[in-house]
């Protein structure tokens, strides 16, 4: 059973409301007659939440951490789903940096339990060293719990990931070499291993040498590289286990304690949208599931208890490595938009692809996930550009889209319908209520809305938890 401690600070939340349905019969222009943002958002006003899911609108990159920082404080537990160390949330509290990587933001919340969720694939060397950098800051870890069934990123993982990119040539992925997708391939075979392994020496031992009798084998042969020692494996996993026994739990009676009890849970999600591997571009997606419905698989929370989700979008668009990207900028306004957004990889420092807004994305991602709350970030890096244009479909052969096609070619030289809006020439990192920010900007951010038909709740102006403009409660 799980320790009673982990439920202090714990709140009572009171009963959710039902989802609104039949939100995304869009018009062929893009945005359903009717809908009014501000009608749909009243409806969620004073109203109790229990789960609530937070994802990435876009390709990820969007902001979460400092989101999930913003409401750690309300809610009693966070629990991140999916990805590994390939995935990062910055979160700057009072001008100081936090980079969070497998451990769920809502660490810097003394009162929240974090829950790294058996949806995600744990390289352990990456998670002690996130968790000795908490510690150096004084930030205690000690509600912090891992599930024994997420699995594990072993030592030849990374190896593969590297190695199956040289392999692909010119139509490599841009993978992180973090070995994620490795990870996630074994435990679709059925040859992964659990944290919860690290607890059972024999076991372990045993599934290892049968494990890497195959992994050598097809490292040897298919790229002639040198084979992996087991003991060496061996006695560094059984290392990392010392220091991992005091968060490993079956989180299931902890999550469902909390459900009984109507606890407050924030569903943390890493990646976007864009990137699921079934809804994304694939092939150039991550290896998890992104979305609402990850979320759920990799916590063990049932859909019928979440009573909100909420969606993070930038105020232009990202994405690191390859795919389809139809509003991107290859000019010097996108190099502008690059520099001044400090848009470089959290975990890689690649520099992220910079394109307008696209509506038709976020249109998509609204849909698929039930996004019923919507955070526009970054919109202070456009207060210098005299003129904005936001993409609300494409034509592709003729046809018009008001969604991202499954054929990455056509959506690859799809031309964006674009709308053109006025900038507002002035900065808003001093604004603190959304009616201060200029009246363009305002009418921006609105317009971004109606095209994606959800409310926008929050809007983030800056770094720092003190820019973030709340316009609606979101808990």
């Amino acid at each position: 059973m799980p320790s009673r401690a982990l439920y202090a600070g714990w709140r009572s939340a009171g009963v959710g409301m039902t989802r609104t349905e039949g939100r995304c019969g869009a018009d062929p222009a893009g945005v359903r007659t009717g809908y009014s943002a501000r009608a749909e958002s009243a409806r969620w006003e004073a109203t109790a939440i229990s789960v609530t899911i937070l994802i990435g609108g876009q390709w990820g990159d969007e902001g979460k951490g400092k989101v999930i920082d913003l409401l750690a404080g309300s809610v009693d537990m966070v629990v991140r789903s999916q990805g590994g160390d390939n995935a990062g949330h910055t979160v700057v509290v009072d001008g100081q940096t936090f980079k969070f990587r497998l451990i769920p933001s809502g660490m810097l919340s003394p009162t929240t339990t974090c829950v790294i969720g058996h949806g995600m694939v744990v390289n352990p060397k990456a998670f002690l060293a996130e968790l000795d950098e908490l510690h150096a800051h004084g930030v205690s870890t000690d509600n912090l719990v891992i599930s024994d069934r997420a699995h594990m990123v072993m030592p030849y993982h990374p190896v593969f990931d590297q190695l199956g990119e040289q392999q692909r040539g010119d139509d490599r992925l841009g993978t992180t070499h973090r070995g994620i997708g490795p990870a996630y391939e074994d435990k679709v075979r059925r040859v992964g291993f659990r944290i919860g392994d690290l607890t059972k020496p024999v076991f372990l031992e045993k599934k290892l040498r049968f494990v890497l009798r195959l992994k050598n084998e097809s490292l040897t042969r298919l790229y002639g590289h040198e084979p992996f020692d087991e003991r060496a494996i061996l006695d560094e996993y059984l290392g990392y286990a010392e220091r991992l026994a005091p968060h490993i739990r079956d989180i299931y009676p902890i999550i469902q304690g909390a459900l009984r009890e109507d606890r407050r849970i924030l569903c943390e999600g890493a990646q976007g949208a864009m990137l699921d591997l079934d809804l994304g571009t694939y092939p150039y997606v991550t290896s998890s599931a992104p979305t609402a419905g990850g979320a759920l698989t990799g916590s063990g929370i049932p859909p019928s208890k979440v009573t909100r989700t909420i969606g993070v979008f930038k105020a232009y668009t990202t994405r690191v490595g390859y795919g389809p990207f139809p509003t991107e900028l290859e000019d010097n306004l996108g190099e502008l938009i690059r520099e001044v957004g400090a848009e470089f990889g959290t975990v890689t420092g690649r520099a992220r692809r910079v394109g307008w807004f696209d509506a038709a994305v976020a249109r998509y991602s609204v849909c698929t996930n039930g996004i019923d709350s919507m955070v526009i970030t970054k919109v202070d890096v456009l207060d210098q550009i005299e003129s904005l244009r936001i993409a609300t479909g494409y034509v592709s052969k003729g046809e018009h889209w008001d969604h991202p096609m499954s054929n990455i070619s056509h959506l690859k030289h799809a031309e964006p319908v674009y709308e053109e809006m006025p900038g507002w020439m002035s900065s808003t990192r001093d604004c603190r209520r959304f009616e201060d920010l200029p009246r363009a900007c305002q009418a921006y951010v609105e317009r971004l809305g109606e095209l994606a038909e959800a409310p926008v709740d929050v809007v983030s102006v800056g770094p720092d938890r003190e820019h973030t403009l709340v316009r609606r409660p979101m808990l």
